[in-house]
């Protein structure tokens, strides 16, 4: 993520054609409303469209907004600072720690789709007792970024100030959320759908003829968490007609989204009786066929485990693992496209775009054991 592309540094060819001699007048001195006609028409737009590119305005078109850069070229005018910083096309993509193989597999894709669009990727990433989310946001904003994406940021936490987004929507930095939902933050968000992914799970689970079938997530604070538990809930109410508080009590264990976590929650769901878990993650999954084989079980035979993402090598697991996949080529190449849209003057409204998961199916999961369908 360190390739600079040509096409992202058209501030750099302007000032070599300069000279940096200062000898071009530039376009920020107070005799820039003498020049604005003369923009206008190398530009083909009206003088009220090239102060609003000038001034960083939103509402002009990113063909537009070019044209009117393109001619500050030709006429030999520089660009205002604050233009050719932005103009230097890096873009920051803020993640949580790369221990979890979903977060580099996702910065990977949006890395490349950056690239291919001749900006450069600045990837900053979470680590405990590290740089908060703030700071590296400050870090960025400092660098010139023309926009930041953030994955499975603070914006998934529904007990943070959200206030933050408000201020860095403030100081005219474009930005997309992936992973986790605000109705207080005007942004776009990119999601998979966390409840039809439930859905998918307990469909295939009880297909096989698992009644108790355990849920194994992280803290529910967290929106994704919130939307599996509803899936969760609501699928198996439909297909075996549990009580919610039943499935709420017995069958849903919170923990950590690591292998260590899985393998806790796991072993408390077998305990009560599951002879199928559900873990939000391939990591906790991972975990979670530790705990049954610390138990004497094997997966599958005895029992049943379902992940989450489809991290890279989990198809040659031990058993290779069933896993809900999440659409990461599709939802980097949108965050991508969102934010080039913003950048380009023309925000996304305030919405959310949710993809489809799809469920692979390999060799941890199989039919309950007869004589264990009911507990």
């Amino acid at each position: 993520m360190t390739q600079h592309s040509a096409a992202g540094r058209p501030a750099d060819r302007a000032r070599r054609r300069s000279g940096g001699q200062g000898g071009r007048p530039p376009v920020s001195s107070p005799h820039v409303t003498t020049r604005l006609a003369d923009i206008a028409a190398q530009a083909g737009v009206s003088e009220a469209t090239v102060s609003r590119v000038l001034n960083g305005k939103p509402g002009v078109a990113a063909t537009t907004r070019q044209s009117v850069l393109a001619a500050l070229d030709v006429l030999g005018y520089e660009r205002p600072v604050r233009l050719r910083q932005r103009s230097e096309g890096l873009v920051g993509l803020i993640t949580p720690e790369l221990e979890n193989p979903i977060f580099p597999a996702l910065a990977q894709v949006i890395g490349q789709a950056l690239t291919r669009q001749g900006y450069t990727p600045v990837l900053a990433t979470q680590t405990p007792g590290g740089s908060t989310e703030d700071e590296l946001t400050e870090m960025l904003v400092d660098r010139g970024v023309s926009g930041i994406i953030y994955v499975s940021g603070l914006h998934a936490d529904t007990t943070a100030d959200m206030q933050r987004y408000d201020r860095l929507r403030a100081q005219d930095v474009p930005f997309v959320l992936v992973d986790g939902f605000s109705p207080k933050v005007q942004a776009p968000f990119i999601s998979p759908d966390d409840r039809a992914a439930m859905t998918l799970a307990v469909t295939h689970l009880v297909s096989l003829g698992h009644t108790r079938i355990g849920l194994a997530l992280g803290p529910k604070r967290f929106v994704p968490v919130q939307r599996k538990i509803e899936g969760f809930t609501l699928a198996m109410q439909d297909l075996l007609g549990l009580a919610h508080d039943d499935i709420e009590q017995r069958l849903i264990q919170h923990s950590l989204y690591t292998l260590e976590g899985g393998q806790a929650a796991a072993s408390a769901l077998i305990e009560r009786g599951c002879t199928a878990v559900v873990c939000a993650s391939d990591m906790m999954a991972l975990g979670a066929i530790r705990a049954a084989r610390q138990r004497g079980l094997d997966v599958p035979r005895d029992v049943s485990v379902v992940g989450f993402d489809d991290s890279v090598l989990i198809a040659f697991t031990d058993p290779p693992l069933t896993t809900i996949r999440k659409p990461v080529p599709a939802m980097g190449q949108a965050a991508v496209r969102t934010l080039l849209e913003e950048i380009g003057g023309t925000p996304a409204p305030h919405s959310e775009f949710v993809f489809m998961p799809e469920l692979v199916v390999r060799g941890s999961t199989a039919s309950v054991p007869g004589g264990r369908q009911r507990s």
